[in-house]
This record gives C-alpha cells, sequence and structure tokens, in this order.
C-alpha cells in the first residue's frame, strides 16, 4: 500500500519541480517586503493547490466538454509566461516594482507550481496507483513548495543583492525559455 504513495509522491515532485521554481519566485519577488513576500508564498501555494485539486475531481470531464487539450493548455499558459518575461526583460524603469502579490496566482500559483505537467500526471497517478495516494502526493508536494518557498530568504542571503540582480536576470531568461518550450510542446503535441 505505501508503494502507491511512494509512486504518487515521486512523479508529482518532479512535475511541481520547486527547485526550478525557487530562483524564479525569488526573482519575481526581488524588492518586495517580507509581508508582501509571504502573502505571496500563501497565493502561490494556495492558488496551485486548488487548482491541482479541482483539476483531480474534474479535469477529465472539463477537457472533454470543452474539447481542450493538455496541449491546448501548454501553449495558453505557454504564451502568458512568455508576455511576462518578455516585460521583465524589456529594458528602462525596473518592471518588477510594478509586479504586485497577485504574481502569487499568476505566474507561480499556475502555470509554475501547478501547469500542465502537474496536471497531466495527476491524471495519470489517478489512473496508475489510485484517488488517495494521489491527494496525498499533491497535499505532500504543495507542503514542500511552501516550506522551500519560506526559505527562499536564505538563498537570498547566499547570492548577495549584487548576485541575485544578475541571478534574477538568467532566470528571466529562462522563464522565457521556458514559455517557449511550453508553446513548443504544445505545438508538435498537437501536430502529431
Amino acid at each position: 500500500m505505501l508503494k502507491s504513495y511512494i509512486l504518487s509522491f515521486i512523479p508529482v515532485f518532479v512535475a511541481v519541480n520547486i527547485f526550478g521554481i525557487l530562483p524564479i519566485f525569488i526573482s519575481l519577488t526581488e524588492g518586495i517586503t517580507k509581508e508582501e513576500k509571504q502573502k505571496i508564498v500563501h497565493q502561490s501555494v494556495l492558488t496551485g493547490t486548488i487548482i491541482a485539486l479541482v483539476f483531480m475531481f474534474i479535469g477529465k470531464i472539463v477537457f472533454l466538454i470543452m474539447g481542450i487539450t493538455v496541449s491546448d493548455f501548454k501553449i495558453a499558459g505557454g504564451i502568458l509566461l512568455l508576455i511576462l518575461s518578455v516585460n521583465l526583460l524589456l529594458p528602462g524603469e525596473p518592471r518588477k516594482r510594478e509586479i504586485d502579490t497577485a504574481v502569487g496566482i499568476f505566474p507561480l500559483g499556475t502555470p509554475l507550481i501547478t501547469g500542465p505537467a502537474v496536471l497531466t500526471t495527476t491524471l495519470m497517478m489517478i489512473d496508475l496507483q489510485g484517488f488517495i495516494p494521489t491527494l496525498v502526493a499533491i497535499i505532500l508536494n504543495m507542503f514542500i513548495v511552501w516550506i522551500v518557498l519560506n526559505n527562499s530568504e536564505k538563498a537570498f542571503k547566499i547570492l548577495g543583492s549584487g548576485g541575485l540582480k544578475a541571478f534574477s536576470k538568467v532566470i528571466d531568461i529562462l522563464l522565457t525559455a521556458i514559455a517557449v518550450m511550453m508553446i513548443r510542446k504544445g505545438i508538435f503535441e498537437i501536430l502529431k
């Protein structure tokens, strides 16, 4: 019985990819207060959890009714991420200051924490391991996300202010690449 829980947890953990999200979180929350950062952490984890849980119950039905595929979802999420990342990279006034705490909902809560990879993995795990092990996997992974994001200050102390600025620009470019990858994968899946 424990095997089903482990086999559900690991794929969801890989799909969430918290250590890939952490640098993006640090980049997006650079220069805001600790209270605002806490609000973003709570919003992002709550958003990601709610979306994953709702999708567990009605995902297949909604996709069937609306004729939406996971590939469509990847393309849409990729386009939204691309717009955000280009906005962050454009010269001029630092655009990060313009991002308010709603960044916890988009892009952190979705599509970064709970995006196409997590949603697809969730549906697969329900079919392979069962509903309860998948539910436990989602909840445990979201708890891990909450712990890691709440301790992002330690990463800031290690990198320092200058290092973080340089790192955040690299991450902004990475975010653009992730957006392009999501769009590309979605298009190739549709063309198969």
